[in-house]
């Protein structure tokens, strides 16, 4: 089989449903991303239980900002829960998507995604102690990383069989996600209710989109365009295997000593080291994208203070329009500008420079307005240069991570890219996991 007799992806269906899936990988990680303000409300102490140097029940202050440490430390440990189990789960969808079922990994972890974020919607009802609370949100976000990364890496290494256009819905897909949960929120806010009356619809409304993306990804087996790459894959991946064992048993005819071909390989002969060798470029690249974002967004865009406060409502919509919908705005347009743009290409020195050049992003938002502060300078005070860095920020992210993940499953063969985009997702965890170590430092430098 070969691609000029492949069949079409009629009405684009095909290219629809990876576009949903990749919304439902990132949309519950987003989802609780920006509804801290939900989450920090249920971490406040009660009012008869404050004292006047801002301790309670044994929990120090939380900085001198009238916060409690869950409260002042939410944010960091929020990231932390979520990207070290995405990148150990990453790791190990490394290796053993070629031992568990796809079908399994892909609607199981969105099945259990599901049940967790129903849990989420139906505590937002009881009452529970801020202690209690933090740790069972800790805990929520934990397994919804968890199955998240295996979602994750089996989405991308899915991918890999596809053309190379198929990468950019599911990285599209994931920009929308974060797009979908600030409007949400800022809705939320706009609408008036109580927190917590939002905070359920929120929640629910996540719920729905997760459903919608089970039933997409079961529907997908029947396009008759998925089916021929995937048929492809496996006969190349079975030729392959049986020139290898044709040429073992040549060579041991002759009696010629030979490595054995299988040693760190998966079960399609399939070697991880192999493939880092030939992607260790655009790997590496997309761990270091991730490293930068996930350092300072949003452990610390999401502490800046706006210093237009004499707008009136502007302080309130400030941080949830300027970070999150700015941000996600603007990444989803840079992940989708690879579906029309893909420079530079995958050999081009200019790919790695431009990603090295995103670190300057880094004391940029440090010496902007972040509350509290006790070492460095406020050199950009006003809002416009927040959002102008935002802006540049975000759309570099989503442009040069999408970049990154479509060209690497392309410098391997055909029967290798599967396995080549599990291994660049692992790296994108990597750099998530990371950023969100080196967080803390960055909080703490300023």
């Amino acid at each position: 089989m070969t691609s000029a007799n492949s069949p079409r992806d009629k009405y684009n269906a095909v290219w629809l449903i990876f576009f949903i899936l990749g919304l439902g990988t990132l949309l519950p990680w987003n989802f609780f991303m920006t509804a801290t303000m939900y989450f920090t409300s249920r971490l406040k102490d009660p009012p008869s239980e404050r004292s006047v140097n801002g301790t309670a029940n044994g929990t120090l202050d939380g900085g001198g900002d009238g916060r409690n440490v869950l409260e002042s430390k939410f944010n960091n440990v929020m990231t932390l829960c979520a990207m070290v189990p995405l990148l150990i789960f990453t790791c190990l969808n490394s290796f053993i998507h070629q031992r568990i079922p796809q079908k399994l990994r892909i609607s199981g972890s969105l099945a259990v995604i599901l049940v967790v974020f129903l849990l989420t919607a139906l505590l937002v009802k009881v009452e529970v102690a801020p202690l209690a609370f933090f740790t069972l949100t800790m805990i929520k976000i934990i397994f919804i990383n968890s199955f998240g990364a295996v979602l994750q890496g089996s989405l991308f290494g899915l991918a890999g069989i596809l053309p190379a256009s198929y990468t950019t819905p599911i990285m599209s897909g994931q920009g929308l996600a974060g797009t979908f949960a600030a409007f949400s929120m800022i809705c939320a806010l706009a609408s008036g209710s109580a927190l917590r009356d939002s905070a359920f619809g929120y929640f629910i409304a996540a719920c729905f989109v997760i459903l919608i993306a089970i039933v997409s990804y079961l529907i997908l087996p029947r396009m008759e365009f998925f089916r021929y790459y995937v048929e492809s894959n496996e006969s190349r991946s079975a030729d392959d295997q049986e020139n290898r064992m044709d040429l073992l048993k040549q060579e041991n005819a002759e009696r010629i000593p030979v490595a054995a071909p299988t040693e760190d390989r998966g079960a399609a002969g399939v070697s991880v080291l192999q493939i880092f060798r030939k992607i260790w470029v655009t790997a590496l690249s997309v761990c270091f994208i991730f490293t930068v974002t996930i350092g300072t967004f949003p452990a610390i865009t999401v502490e800046v203070k706006s210093t237009l406060t004499h707008l009136g409502s502007w302080d309130t919509y400030f941080i949830p329009v300027s970070c999150f919908l700015l941000f996600n705005v603007m990444d989803w347009a840079g992940r989708s500008l690879t579906a029309v743009c893909m420079w530079p290409g995958k050999d081009s020195r200019w790919l790695p420079a431009l990603v090295a050049a995103r670190l300057a992003f880094v004391p940029l938002f440090m010496l902007c307005n972040v509350q509290p502060r006790r070492h460095l300078p406020v050199l950009f005070s006003h809002d416009a240069w927040y959002v102008v860095f935002m802006i540049v920020f975000a759309f570099s992210n989503g442009y040069l991570a999408s970049l990154c993940m479509c060209l690497g499953p392309k410098k391997v063969s055909q029967h290798e890219a599967e396995t080549a985009g599990a291994v660049m997702a692992f790296f994108l965890s990597l750099g998530l996991a990371l950023g969100a170590a080196i967080s803390f430092a960055f909080r703490a430098i300023i």
